[in-house]
């Protein structure tokens, strides 16, 4: 199947099968496939937090809304964390990174302020979740992307001092009567026309 076909049936799943699992190999992978993922001059002022722990998993999803029952039966969940503190960003770069991409941070972002910062840092995150779902889609793994979750409960859940949660993504094996599934509910996108341009 090529990817194209392995795109058009990847859907959000809303009801995952409790007793479904993914192999310790494909978990292996999404983590290096996530190390791999592209940010602006190879900043990465990420962590990810893969959770398979069943009590983890519940004090989770007790903050995490209407997609409680997705963190409980999805076997994996994994939570997208941004560097809180600027200064720790740029201490990092410091550390890693070639004084060109240095100088970019410092002189094309910086100085647009720390709100701007923050902003910039977040999107890099987002990166890595386009990464992480076109994965899932490939290797034939079903995943929910979630902003629907209380963050500062999973920061105080988490204790990752240095860290702050955006979203997480449920992953696992959909459940047979999940009504979300292309076979049962279409998906609806708009026309490509509408959202592919041409110059």
């Amino acid at each position: 199947m090529s990817f194209l076909e392995k795109m058009k049936t990847r859907y959000t799943v809303k009801q995952y099968n409790p007793q479904g699992k993914i192999s310790e190999e494909q978990i292996n992978e999404l983590k290096e496939i996530l190390n791999l993922s592209p940010s602006s001059i190879n900043s990465q002022p990420w962590n990810f937090i893969f959770i398979t722990d069943p009590a983890v998993k519940e004090k989770l999803a007790d903050a995490s809304y209407f997609n409680k029952e997705k963190v409980l039966d999805s076997h994996l969940l994994i939570v997208f964390q941004v560097l809180k503190n600027p200064d720790d960003f740029e201490k990092q770069i410091e550390e890693n990174l070639p004084e060109g991409a240095v100088n970019y941070y410092r002189s094309m972002v910086k100085p647009k302020g720390e709100n701007a910062v923050k902003s910039w840092l977040e999107h890099q995150v987002y990166l890595s979740l386009g990464v992480l779902l076109s994965a899932c889609a490939a290797i034939g793994i079903d995943s929910t992307p979630m902003e629907g979750i209380d963050t500062l409960k999973y920061d105080g859940i988490l204790k990752n001092k240095s860290y702050e949660t955006l979203f997480a993504v449920a992953i696992g094996i959909r459940a047979e009567t999940d009504a979300n599934q292309p076979s049962i509910t279409p998906k609806r996108r708009l026309k490509n026309q509408n959202v592919i341009l041409e110059i």
